[in-house]
């Protein structure tokens, strides 16, 4: 029996019990938090409710679910913790207002965990300054993140932080300190304990979110270049799905070991119980996206980062929707022919990929760790990149042992100006960047696009070049439209005009 009415009240107030929301809640109840949860969807509640029955057995119910936004209130203690797993956007806005209609108070924290453009939420804190405390938490890992341990990615009130800390380390995917490996478990009821939580306070108000976009930034590049890999083997090695597969399996047992490849290998060694064909060769061939992608790429123009794989990651989704299209270009347009290769020089085909997806890699994390050094910058946010990429050893779709390297660099070097420039990855480009531009050419010359892993090539020369032929393009510029250029033997902030039209072409300092 609860020793006082407060005994009985629920620690946390829980709206929206989607997929990750249900999931969300249960990985909460088995870290021992007493949940009430709210959805206008009644089904939702109901499923919940099955789920915590079938896992908890004959033990007391770990869940209460609510029928409003007052109820909620009144079951949960004061000062309350509301999160909220609902779509971006208005909902957001919609919740928060119902909650204030309910009655929460100036010091009741709302914690936004869904994909939300990082400049709305901050607009969010300070729409509702004084009202409540806006905080945010970008969470990544899928469903099964969600129930068995997410990585984490927290902004906003640093008192809101101090309060939320302890339930965020204890959901979050763990990581064995000694081997930097993932502690996984699932099975509910049995939460991971021990090891390091893939959970840390990333700074003010949108922080959170705007690293969680160049993560999912990161995962759109990582995505396109297996599958430029798999397209090179496919079609240029005439390798089956389930030899690819194969392939796969191998290497994720060094360097590139990761969710992505892991999964990878397990999409293409299925076989679709309709037809017994692999089940890769009977999925459109027409890729969805949600959005964060193209959030990152723009937000790379903006900010003025360099960040082409992440960008045409995100126009290979765009071309991919053009299926009618391609058919019709399929017919009309030619291309080389594919040379046949025999098992010897396979397998040298095979060890080429390999090393450029590993290259490519590299730089694809180096754009995205710039992009938020560069916004940081903007922004005026102290963002840890050792911690940031720790966090992301486990839980999150992008988790790598890739990923220790990049923290190692940053513990190494807290002002590193770029990955690119860090000993570690200037050594394994060096040593494998043979194949990789080979892998390049290799699928240029048989016809076969590999945008991303051309693009983060195209990214390494231009950034080791010192010279760009950016002087002939801002001579053009001074040209048709007046723009000025600088020179070598002047101070850069001095500006130089050609008059163009006059004999002789004189120079005028601007």
């Amino acid at each position: 029996m609860p020793d006082s009415p407060r005994d009985s009240l629920c620690d946390i107030g829980f709206i929206g019990a989607g997929v990750m929301g249900k999931n969300l809640i249960l990985n909460l109840a088995d870290n021992g938090y007493r949940v009430c949860a709210f959805d206008l969807d009644q089904g939702r509640l109901n499923a919940l409710l099955e789920q915590d029955k079938k896992e908890r057995g004959d033990q007391p119910p770990r869940v209460e679910v609510c029928n409003s936004y007052t109820e909620l209130l009144a079951k949960v203690k004061a000062p309350h913790l509301i999160i909220l797993s609902v779509p971006a956007g208005a909902p957001v806005d919609d919740v928060c207002n119902k909650l204030l209609d309910a009655g929460l108070k100036a010091d009741d924290i709302v914690v936004d965990t869904g994909n939300s453009l990082w400049t709305d939420s901050v607009a969010r804190a300070k729409r509702y300054e004084g009202k409540l405390i806006f905080f945010t938490t970008a969470v990544s890992g899928g469903e099964v993140g969600a129930r068995f341990g997410p990585s984490l990615m927290p902004s906003g009130d640093p008192y809101a932080w101090n309060r939320i800390e302890p339930v965020w380390h204890a959901i979050a995917a763990k990581v064995d300190p000694a081997s930097g490996q993932p502690i996984e478990r699932f099975e509910p009821g049995n939460p991971v304990k021990e090891g390091e939580p893939c959970a840390a306070y990333i700074g003010p108000i949108g922080s959170g979110h705007f690293v969680k976009m160049v993560h999912n930034g990161i995962e759109y590049a990582d995505m396109q270049m297996i599958c430029e890999a798999y397209h090179v083997m496919r079609s240029a090695l005439e390798m089956s799905p389930a030899e690819i597969a194969g392939v796969f399996r191998e290497w994720n047992k060094g360097p590139l070991n990761s969710y992505l490849i892991n999964i990878s290998a397990e999409v293409l060694a299925t076989e679709d119980a309709e037809t017994g064909k692999p089940l890769v060769d009977v999925i459109l061939d027409r890729a969805g996206q949600k959005g964060t992608g193209l959030w990152t790429a723009v937000s790379s123009l903006e900010v003025g980062c360099p960040a082409p794989s992440i960008a045409e990651a995100v126009y290979a989704r765009a071309l991919s929707t053009r299926k009618v299209l391609r058919g019709r270009a399929a017919k009309k347009l030619s291309g080389p022919a594919v040379a046949p290769v025999d098992a010897a020089s396979r397998d040298e085909a095979i060890a080429r990929l390999h090393d450029a997806l590993y290259c490519a890699k590299i730089c694809v994390y180096a754009q995205g760790f710039d992009l938020m050094k560069l916004a940081a910058r903007e922004q005026g946010w102290q963002l840890n990149f050792a911690e940031i990429a720790r966090i992301w050893r486990a839980g999150c779709i992008i988790r790598a042992v890739f990923l220790q390297s990049i923290s190692d660099a940053y513990e190494r070097d807290t002002k590193l100006s770029n990955l690119l420039l860090d000993d570690f990855f200037i050594e394994q480009i060096a040593e494998h960047q043979g194949n990789w531009r080979q892998a390049v050419a290799d699928a240029s010359l048989n016809g076969i696009p590999v945008p991303a892993l051309s693009s983060a090539l195209s990214y390494y020369d231009a950034f080791r070049t010192e010279s760009l032929p950016a002087n002939l393009l801002q001579g053009q510029r001074d040209f048709f439209g007046a723009h000025t250029f600088s020179r070598v033997d002047y101070p850069e902030q001095q500006k130089f005009h050609v008059q163009w039209s006059e004999p002789g072409r004189p120079q005028v300092k601007v």
